[in-house]
Order: C-alpha cells, then sequence, then structure tokens
C-alpha cells in the first residue's frame, strides 16, 4: 500500500515535471521568435531611408525604372509594403500623417505625398506623409 502511494507521488513528480519542461521550452521559442522580429524590425527601420532613396531616383531618372520590380519584390520578402496613398485617394488618419490641411470640407483627399508610408506585417510601419485638402 505504502509501495502504491509512493508509486503514484513519483508519478504526479514526474508529470509535473514533464509539463513545467514543456511550457519551458515553449516560452523559449516564443522568446526566440520575438527576438527575431526584433530584430528583422530594426534593420527594416534602417533600410526605410535607403528604400525612400531609390523611390526618389527611380522616379527622377526612368532608365532606373527596371530596379522598381526588384525593389518592390525585396520589399515582399522582407514583410514590407507600401500604404496606397495616391493623389485624389481619401485621407486616412490610420495610414496617413497629414502635414497640412486646406480647406474645411467633409471629405479630406490627398493632393500630394511627401513621404510614402509602410506597412510591416500587416501592421503600419510608418504612416504616409501627405497633404491633405477638405472638400
Amino acid at each position: 500500500m505504502k509501495k502504491d502511494i509512493k508509486k503514484d507521488e513519483l508519478i504526479a513528480d514526474l508529470q509535473r515535471t514533464r509539463a513545467d519542461f514543456e511550457n519551458y521550452r515553449k516560452q523559449i521559442e516564443i522568446q526566440k521568435e520575438n527576438e527575431r522580429r526584433a530584430v528583422k524590425l530594426a534593420t527594416v527601420m534602417k533600410f526605410l531611408p535607403l528604400i525612400d532613396d531609390m523611390d526618389r531616383a527611380i522616379a527622377t531618372y526612368k532608365e532606373l525604372a527596371p530596379l522598381e520590380k526588384s525593389l518592390e519584390k525585396s520589399m515582399k520578402d522582407l514583410g514590407l509594403s507600401k500604404i496606397p496613398s495616391e493623389v485624389g485617394s481619401e485621407f486616412n488618419p490610420d495610414f496617413h500623417e497629414a502635414v497640412t490641411m486646406e480647406g474645411d470640407g467633409e471629405k479630406q483627399v490627398i493632393t500630394e505625398v511627401l513621404r510614402p508610408g509602410y506597412f510591416y506585417d500587416e501592421e503600419v510601419l510608418r504612416p504616409a506623409m501627405v497633404k491633405v485638402v477638405g472638400k
């Protein structure tokens, strides 16, 4: 009888130890993934000024246009995509940062994009800097 109780206690201890170890292993995996994401995000943030420069160069020098597809593919591989901010589209404060606002109409429309904005893994990394007019 005493042996059965001792055996049951040891089995329970072993099960708790296994569960604790599994929880520890899962926590370590979560920490590693968070660290990888943080490093990737920091790298992407450092590349944003370079991407902005490349966009301006491509817009200025049409012979660089073939680089645009390569740049877009690289951005997509990093989980980075541009926030839609075309002139004439509606202003959205969730995705756009208005530098100037003219007019006082109810509908606010983008008149100029000063700096593109980006999504990183479907979240706003940097809002687009735009000029807005109320119509």
